[in-house]
């Protein structure tokens, strides 16, 4: 199933805007909080929207048992992407299947969206055999090359920059049908990575859209504290490339705006930075309490524009989406969490012979000898 959006608008009492014009000060909308279109939606490519839904709706339910497991003590960490899976998987959804994506905290969905087996997903937050990266990062930094899913940095922007120059790569090899997507949150805009990042990838046209998840607290700090831009958008501009603004809780206003600067980059026309509009609805992570630090009454206010709300009342209204399709859908899910939940946690503790393998194509003498003697000390 390709990803193109087609020329053709569904009704609607306004034609659809361009997102670069509406720019970096505006807001790219297509649904509203009420599930009504503000905009003609473009023809979407077939079953993609009833398949945004279903993903948004696995994450959430996969997102909870997750952090219940981590409550439990069953796992060390784990953050939830509770309010944001509009932006995670509408800008996700854009990208082909030979593109990589570089992510930030938040994006576990598009791991799984691209292919990422959920047994896999699961494991590398209980580190041991089942995981294939043998335990060796921390949790929710998910990598499946099958999938072109690097691991996010815990550094904060970091990812940035390895976005930028992998992107420039592929440039440098003439893979004119692959680009990159790169993700951060708004915090990341302050960190050095940002700056190296963008203006490498501006100087170079290298073929990269940037994502910008603003769910306007970076941990304890909110965006006021951040910047004193007007939007992150606008920090584009600086930059030499074009900066939109999207609403983060329209899933397809997301993708529409993504997949538009994703066209550009596969053209040679240069990077795209995307700021997505959006609410972190939980805590930062598992380890944090947004309570102590923020007026939860927000926090309410935003659960009014759930994304998963917005795009199945808009599904609904269209036909395409029932009662009980979402029930029968989320019990199937809710099988598959568990019985993946249990194959995993029963595996065993990774194997200590691991240390020595996936880290050189050819083994040095140093570590040969040091994995010699480890399997002979074992064997006595």
């Amino acid at each position: 199933m390709g990803n193109s959006v087609a020329a053709k608008k569904t009704t609607s009492t306004a034609e659809t805007p361009d997102p670069y014009e509406v720019g970096p000060l505006g807001l790219f909308q297509l649904v509203d909080e009420t599930g009504t279109e503000t905009a003609a939606v473009p023809e979407l490519p077939e079953g993609l929207a009833v398949r945004l839904l279903e993903a948004m709706l696995f994450q959430r339910a996969l997102d909870q048992r997750m952090l219940n497991l981590q409550r439990q003590g069953r796992i060390g960490f784990y953050g939830t992407a509770k309010g944001q899976e509009g932006a995670v998987l509408g800008s996700g959804a854009a990208f082909e299947e030979q593109d990589w994506c570089y992510p930030a905290l938040r994006e576990g969905a598009i791991a799984l969206w691209r292919g990422m087996k959920l047994d896999h997903y699961i494991a590398q937050c209980f580190g041991n055999a089942a995981d294939p990266t043998h335990g060796r990062q921390m949790p929710c930094h998910y990598s499946d090359a099958p999938s072109r899913y690097v691991s996010l940095s815990s550094p904060i922007g970091t990812q940035i920059s390895h976005a930028a120059g992998a992107a420039r790569a592929i440039q440098i090899k003439g893979d004119k049908d692959k680009i990159v997507g790169g993700w951060m949150g708004d915090g990341a805009t302050s960190s050095n990575d940002f700056h190296a990042g963008m203006n490498f990838a501006a100087v170079w046209k290298a073929p990269i859209v940037y994502i910008c998840q603003n769910n306007q607290w970076a941990i304890s700090v909110p965006a006021a504290a951040q910047t004193a831009s007007e939007t992150f958008a606008i920090k584009a501009e600086a930059y030499g490339m074009p900066g939109m603004r999207v609403d983060g809780n329209d899933v397809l206003a997301c993708y529409v705006a993504t997949k538009l600067a994703a066209d550009r980059a596969r053209r040679g026309e240069g990077p795209t930075f995307i700021e997505m509009l959006t609410f972190r609805l939980g805590g930062h992570s598992s380890s944090d309490d947004p309570t102590k630090y923020r007026d939860e009454s927000i926090a309410k206010q935003w659960e009014q524009r759930d994304p998963l709300d917005r795009h199945r009342t808009w599904l609904v209204g269209k036909g395409m989406w029932t009662d009980k399709m979402q029930d029968d859908f989320l019990a199937e899910a809710g099988t598959a969490i568990s019985e993946a939940i249990t194959r995993v946690e029963a595996a065993p503790p990774v194997e200590t012979e691991t240390l020595f393998s996936d880290v050189w194509a050819d083994v040095p003498a140093m570590l040969r000898d040091q994995q010699d003697r480890y399997t002979n000390e074992e064997t006595v």
